[in-house]
């Protein structure tokens, strides 16, 4: 049985109206296993992540959650404490990243989460609790851009591959994952002091992103790019769908620039290109899995210690207002019980 007056610690972001427009501000705050919501499964937390949807969930956006107060955090790796399925048993380690975790149901910034046992994952056995989450959403999404690439044909030996949003989390990721595949990396990014950061994750290239946007209306630019994982949108996926070779693919999985995307049909019947969706969120849970597997073993980068920093409930917002600002590089990982 589960002790609902078991008392944890969490942080709560809460809404503060007045006169004047809305505000957010986050709390460390104590709660009981009885405040959270209904599920099947009640798992002890040991490590949770920084994204920018937490950090949109922490400033107010209402396209995030709807409601507060509310605890955010999208991904979560722990201990199953108690579980009404018999797939999962209390001692089971776990993580769960996408659903409704950290949007609208109370997240992983907190040391007890309770979920329905259908968003859990079995944690690989040769994957540590806290290199789940120096993955975690970021990780998964940027797997499965590569994956969606690769099932499209393409390969090392067909050219560079550019990945935009290069020292965030998703584009941190497919750096480092891209060149432990083989591939020659071009890493696109606004912050060119991050250079050195880049080439150890296997960046051989570097360029920044006002060189590669063009404003023009030619409906082509020179062949450039074998493919290309991009998180902005906006004009400059629009660039570099008109800059890919023939038969070349871009997976793209975020909107940082623009969610907008003014395009013609000419690179698609004209160089056969292929412009690839790609949504982590409510993947299959079979190739979830399966993904989750390979991080672990074959497609393990080496890098994951030097993209990471471990911080603190006392440093959290902080931290999420500098993602905010588009100031964040690599990835952060919360440690609950610090």
């Amino acid at each position: 049985m589960i002790d609902e007056t078991l008392e944890f610690k969490a942080f709560e972001v809460s809404e503060f109206t007045g006169n004047a427009a809305p505000t957010f501000s986050g709390h460390i705050v104590q709660r009981t296993v009885s405040d959270l919501p209904l599920g099947n499964v009640l798992v002890r937390v040991s490590w949770s992540s920084l994204n920018y949807k937490d950090a949109l969930s922490a400033s107010g956006n209402r396209g995030v959650t709807r409601t507060y107060p509310h605890i955010p955090g999208i991904d979560a790796s722990g201990i199953v404490a108690y579980s009404e399925d018999s797939a999962f048993q209390p001692g089971d380690h776990v993580l769960v990243t996408g659903y409704d975790l950290g949007m609208n149901t109370s997240g992983g910034f907190s040391q007890y989460i309770r979920i329905p046992s259908r968003w859990l994952v079995r944690l690989p056995e040769t994957l540590s609790l806290r290199h789940s989450m120096v993955l975690g959403t970021a990780g998964l999404t940027a797997a499965l851009c590569i994956e969606k690439l690769l099932k499209n044909g393409v390969r090392p030996e067909q050219g560079d591959v550019l990945v935009t949003g290069a020292t965030g989390g998703v584009g941190s990721i497919a750096v480092a994952l891209l060149s432990h595949l083989g591939f020659c990396v071009t890493a696109c990014t606004g912050k060119p002091q991050q250079a050195g950061y880049l080439s150890l994750l296997g960046a051989r290239a570097i360029v920044s992103r006002a060189e590669l946007v063009d404003s023009g209306t030619r409906p082509l630019l020179k062949e450039r790019w074998a493919a290309a994982v991009d998180v902005a949108g906006g004009d400059l996926l629009w660039s570099i769908l008109r800059s890919l070779h023939y038969g070349g693919s871009v997976a793209v999985c975020g909107l940082v620039g623009s969610p907008a995307l003014q395009a013609s049909v000419f690179p698609f019947i004209l160089r056969h290109v292929n412009l690839l969706g790609v949504d982590s969120v409510n993947m299959n849970y079979e190739q979830r899995c399966s993904l989750w597997q390979k991080l672990a073993s074959e497609w393990r980068i080496p890098q994951l210690d030097s993209i990471s920093k471990t911080i603190n409930f006392n440093q959290l917002d902080y931290e999420l207002k500098l993602m905010l600002e588009g100031g964040a590089v690599g990835r952060r990982v919360l440690d609950v019980n610090a």
